[in-house]
């Protein structure tokens, strides 16, 4: 790909701008173009609805106006009407509404988001891809990115399948002889760019009459989006093989190489269509163009009078949603974070003061000793402060019944501030500098100091990094990364100057989330020692651990019930005795306390650390380990709080120690953190799924801690920000710190022009999929994840049908194991057909998923029809999700591969697949290698299609098994070290759907040499991403932030994998049921078991 080295993004930009005469009035982000039959008209999408203008220009109309996303149009060939996708039903169904206007009509109703590529050349009949259901030979794994081409009447009615292999933006050839289409074959983000690999598209050319798929295209970067041309000789389509994607053409009869149409620079040509006449029309950088190849395209200057559809400004009241909170020093208010804006409300009352009021977002808040003031972090102009907000009016009691607040910067420095707290003295801040370096500034000499270095932490996601004052505000307890084991940490003991520090554990485990109880007597953590190891490097099972400080603390600890009860009533007595005689020497005159006095009285103590033996005060806590999010201690040690997760969600626990009894204290059954404990430990706080609860300890009395947060959105502020925040976060944590050598500001500053023209998630995640699609990187773009209040969501009786039947009914062609079909009587079963659904008939041309929607898991009578026998009857059965659905699917992928590889060996060859790399599918590996497969000559370890998590090193260690010794009791031969590994021949399996970790596992298999890697190159995607979801939660991104390099230094990303032996599945083998990747592996093994 050739490179600009001499101008920046934004000079380019200005030129692209001043060439084609940009209007800064004009309209921008105009999406999914495609120009009418006759080339006069083009429609395309804008803000949600579908609009049409002449392709000379001028002012648009609006076609759609309903509130639902419109997008995707397609003309018909005589140009009286357009289909395009909507989501008015909670998912995208096809509509078609005529060129002039009018009400739509509906003519899809399957969940599985149907989108429109064309029509038929007789106008008939529309094309579009779902994923609905593969034909019943296809062996492509049964993935829900992997779709099927189907037609549909314009005028509604049953589907039609056209191809079950993946078949995007399909088209037909003027002389209906052909159908071009670009293929899919793995997870890569749609909008991605300038990559390289076997992922990548390609364009194909199907023949009606031979049934032959044709691959037209070779270019190993990205080709996608064909249209024919007028005689149907030149297929035109986008590819970025001459530098961004831009307009080429390729000729079907070979004879021409692939030919640049348009010269655009920098930015990609996006939504290829063309007319009769042979104008090319598509989009550029939110604009559009035609043009007519072999001449320069032509900006379509286009204005559209229209109201906003959006309301930019929502007042809301919510009741739910928190996301984290504080407790007050007192335990009368909590503060809490919902959408980005800090709130306090009363523990007792619905009484609510919004504390922040801005698009951007604040998080972390920690309330002052005296409960007066807030801290909090926000990100605003650019970067991270930390603010402090205080009651103004020194009369009023707290923040929910106040009124005039103050709020002011106290923390801003050149790097960025985050995640703050006050000392319990209130003299000084600790916080967060740059994510990893924690600092103190001291409130009164305004001096910031570094206590514990930057180096010994690795934020992978904001806030996951964890410190705690201890009470005498000279102690931090820390989880910090001491030896560079990440992800594992070890807990901290850091001097708040800065002087000292100290593991605590050293254990080797994860150790985390450490807190100062009983006053600073007891630091409470959190470890996966003893806990259910998962395979993979997260998602172990913990216990909550104590560490006492000081060897008095430790002997009390482990009194006996009746001897702590002794010394409990001594010390209480003790006090008692104390207040006395300080009341009599106050009666008699003797001492008049004065306002130092007073102080001395009230200082917290020091914390004493006893660091002698300290190995040897640490007490496991729990009984049994579990998920844990949160535990704390009661001050006197004598119980356990923790929220643990032992089935569905998290529940609360209490384990009295002294009792050694552990038991349920309240069901909650759902996410549940931020546990608190208030001074006296009386109450409990903790936030559970979205919502703040109060727990009365004595009287076991739960209840919500109601409140009314009212504030204001304003939707295309938070957009902006939104937008910035994401760019932001790619410049801090993307993995390679020059972020591929591309100008990252200049790309921010071009999309950032699209931000007025958006007013919905939709568009504006799209955007930002093409914004970080610069990155040329994995695990990245932007998700808008839609809800919908009841929406159609369609069932499934888990059956394949028959799809040359033609007649009234469903003829079933296969019944999947464990099916609602199947029961006791094993009536229904191949060749079976269903006549009606609850009463319906089903004739021949008529839609029937729409009997499906929304039935899920609910009784439907089924009319059942047997040929064979010319049986009628009914039965009444339970359809499944779709999820559920999928689950049968995969398991039967699964069993025919192993029947395959059984049958083509004479059953000397195991089979596995992996479907993740996490703990799940390693045991389910584990068991079937060294189960099913134990006396098997060698196996197959199939991963295609694994989308990753963090298995590699596991899955090595299990296949590469030295033999060493046998076990023969008085000669008996019973087995072989080692028992827990597999050291017989292997091969793995891969191809371009593997990703992330599934990267990862075959570059350790190839690099160690356990065995032969067989099917398509991997590509180069071996990143450790974080999702992070925005304050606006449906909205989520991806950045790739841990980079894995070789030995030699390179990083994995971009540097795709070659197999051993190179083996492709064509279409017409993948339909016909030939897993020709399975075939090589199998005789790969078999050559190399009878060469031995």
């Amino acid at each position: 790909m050739k490179k600009i080295l001499t101008l920046s993004v934004v000079l380019l930009q200005l030129l692209v701008c001043t060439a084609y005469g940009q209007d800064s009035n004009a309209p921008l982000w105009m999406r999914y173009p495609a120009i009418s039959p006759n080339g006069e008209t083009i429609a395309f999408s804008y803000k949600g609805d579908i609009y049409t203008v002449p392709s000379s220009g001028g002012t648009a109309t609006a076609l759609t106006t309903n509130s639902a996303y419109d997008y995707s149009p397609v003309w018909a060939p005589d140009g009286k009407s357009i289909a395009f996708a909507s989501n008015r039903y909670g998912n995208f169904d096809i509509f078609v509404v005529s060129s002039t206007g009018g009400t739509p009509t509906r003519v899809t109703f399957h969940s599985g988001n149907e989108v429109p590529s064309a029509f038929s050349n007789d106008g008939s009949q529309i094309i579009f891809s779902a994923n609905i259901a593969d034909a019943k030979d296809n062996i492509l794994f049964p993935s829900g990115i992997l779709s099927e081409l189907y037609s549909v009447s314009t005028t509604g009615g049953r589907i039609e399948q056209v191809f079950t292999t993946p078949a995007e933006n399909a088209v037909f050839s003027g002389n209906n002889e052909l159908i071009a289409y670009h293929d899919r074959k793995g997870y890569e983000d749609p909008w991605r760019k300038r990559h390289t690999s076997s992922v990548t598209r390609d364009i194909w050319v199907y023949n009606k009459k031979t049934g032959e798929h044709k691959k037209v295209t070779s270019f190993n970067g990205e080709d996608r989006n064909p249209v024919f041309s007028t005689d149907s000789k030149t297929i035109y389509y986008l590819t970025e093989q001459f530098g961004t994607y831009n307009v080429a053409s390729v000729s079907l009869d070979g004879n021409q190489e692939p030919m640049a149409i348009s010269q655009f620079k920098v930015h990609p040509v996006r939504f290829l269509s063309i007319a009769q006449n042979g104008k090319l029309c598509y989009g550029f950088n939110g604009e559009l163009f035609t043009q007519i190849p072999g001449q320069e395209p032509v900006k379509v200057k286009v204005a559209i009078n229209a109201d906003e559809t959006e309301n930019a400004i929502v007042h809301e009241v919510k009741s739910s949603g928190a996301t984290e909170m504080a407790v007050s020093p007192d335990g009368k208010e909590v503060a809490f974070v919902i959408r980005g804006e800090v709130f306090v409300t009363s523990t007792e009352y619905s009484t609510t003061k919004r504390i922040t009021n801005t698009p951007e977002q604040e998080r972390t808040v920690s309330f002052s000793p005296d409960g007066k003031k807030l801290l909090y972090a926000a990100e605003r102009n650019g970067t991270w402060n930390i603010y402090e907000t205080s009651i103004v009016n020194s009369d009023e009691p707290n923040f929910s019944l106040s009124t005039l607040l103050k709020e002011e910067v106290v923390v801003d420095i050149p790097e960025e501030a985050f995640q703050p707290a006050y000392s319990p003295d209130g003299k000084e801040i600790a916080f967060l500098k740059e994510r990893q370096t924690l600092c103190v500034k001291n409130l009164k000499t305004g001096t910031i100091r570094e206590v514990l270095p930057g180096n010994l932490n690795y934020s992978y996601s904001d806030g996951d990094q964890h410190y705690q004052w201890s009470p005498d505000s000279k102690w931090f307890l820390v989880s910090y990364n001491d030896k560079n084991r990440w992800p594992a940490s070890e807990v901290g003991l850091v001097k708040a100057d800065g002087s000292e520090i100290h593991n605590l554990t050293q254990s080797g485990y994860s150790d985390e989330n450490p807190r100062w109880m009983m006053n600073g007597k007891v630091v409470l953590w959190q470890s996966d020692r003893n806990g259910y190891r998962s395979h993979g490097s997260w998602g172990s099972e913990f216990d909550v651990y104590a560490l006492f400080l000081t060897q008095e603390a430790y002997d009390e600890f482990n009194l006996p019930k009746y001897e702590w009860e002794l010394l409990k009533e001594q010390k209480k007595k003790d006090k008692n005795d104390k207040v006395k005689d300080e009341k009599k020497d106050a009666d008699k005159g003797k001492k008049k306390k004065d306002d130092k006095a007073e102080k001395e009285k009230d200082a917290v103590e020091p914390i004493k650390i006893d660091f002698n033996n300290l190995e040897d005060r640490k007490v496991r806590l729990t009984i049994n380990s579990s998920s844990i999010s949160d535990a704390v201690l009661s001050p006197d040690g004598e119980n356990l709080y923790y929220l643990s997760r032992f089935e569905k969600g998290f529940d609360l626990w209490v384990n009295k120690l002294k009792d050694n009894e552990t038991k349920l204290l309240v069901k909650i059954d759902g996410y549940a953190g931020n546990l608190h404990i208030d001074k006296d430990g009386k109450n409990l706080f903790l936030t559970a799924g979205g919502r703040l609860q109060k727990i009365e300890i004595a009287g076991n009395k739960q209840s919500n801690i109601s409140y009314k947060a009212e504030f204001t959105i304003n939707y295309p502020k938070e957009r902006e920000y939104l937008y910035e925040h994401m760019w932001r976060q790619v410049s801090k944590k993307f993995y390679d710190p020059a972020i591929h050598g591309i100008d990252w500001a200049g790309f921010k500053t071009n999309y950032a022009r699209f931000l007025p023209h958006i007013n919905n998630n939709f568009d504006f995640a799209e955007m930002a999929g093409e914004l970080l699609g610069e990155l040329n990187g994995s695990h990245t773009g932007a998700r808008y994840y839609y809800r919908s209040e009841n929406p159609d969501v369609t069932a499934s009786l888990g059956a394949f049908y028959d799809l040359s039947y033609k007649g009234n009914g469903l003829k079933i062609a296969e019944v999947i194991e464990k099916s609602p079909l199947i029961n006791a009587k094993n009536r229904i079963k191949a060749g079976v057909i269903i006549e009606q659904i609850d009463g319906q008939q089903l004739l021949p041309n008529a839609d029937f998923y729409q009997l499906l929607n929304r039935k899920a898991d609910k009784n439907v009578l089924l009319n059942l029809f047997n040929p064979e026998t010319n049986e009628r009857w009914t039965e009444t059965v339970k359809p499944i999700t779709l999820r559920e659905e999928n689950a049968l699917l995969y398991k039967r992928w699964v069993k025919t591969r192993n029947e395959q590889v059984e049958k083509l060996s004479n059953g000397r060859i195991g089979y596995v697949h992996v479907s993740g790399m996490n703990s799940e599918s390693y045991r389910e590996v584990y068991s079937e290698l060294l189960g099913r497969h134990g006396n098997k000559e060698a196996v197959i370890v199939d991963t295609r299609f694994n989308g990753g998590g963090w298995l590699h090193d596991d899955l090595a260690t299990l296949l590469s098994g030295k033999r060493y010794a046998d076990f023969e009791p008085r000669g008996q031969y019973v087995g072989s070290e080692p028992i827990t590994k597999w050291y017989k021949p292997s091969v793995i399996i891969v191809g371009e759907g593997n990703y992330s970790d599934a990267h990862g596992f075959p570059y350790v298999y190839k690099t160690l040499g356990i065995g032969k890697v067989i099917g398509m190159p991997v590509p180069g995607t071996m990143t450790a991403v974080w999702w992070e979801t925005l304050q606006d939660e449906s909205l989520v991104f991806g950045i790739p932030q841990m980079g894995v390099k070789d030995l030699n230094g390179k990083y994995l990303e971009n540097n795709q994998l070659e197999p051993h032996i190179k083996v492709a599945i064509s279409p017409e083998e993948a339909a016909a049921g030939r897993d020709t990747q399975l075939e090589a592996a199998v005789n790969e093994l078999l050559n190399q078991l009878d060469k031995k």
